[in-house]
């Protein structure tokens, strides 16, 4: 915030909604943990480090980490199972 104080959730969420009306986004959808999941799996997309970012949400389980990044995980084997590279 202005005078340095960290906002509260409340805040976040409807900052959130303002700018999704804004955005023409249904506001019905936006949430600030969307958000954080959106961060989750953008940085393990890029960085491919589940200690680190279990680090950076505070989690105390890899297991917690990793129902962030289990789309991005997915992701590679349908890949690979659409290109029928594998006799089986």
């Amino acid at each position: 915030t202005r005078n340095g104080k960290p906002m509260d959730r409340s805040n976040i969420n409807k900052k959130m909604k303002e700018m999704s009306r804004e955005a023409g986004v249904d506001e019905r959808k936006v949430f600030p943990h969307n958000f954080r999941h959106l961060f989750a799996r953008t940085f393990y997309r890029i960085e491919k480090d589940v200690v680190r970012l279990m680090d950076l949400l505070g989690h105390s389980s890899i297991n917690t980490t990793r129902i962030y990044t289990m789309s991005t995980e997915e992701q590679p084997r349908r890949q690979m199972s659409r290109m029928r590279l594998v006799l089986g």
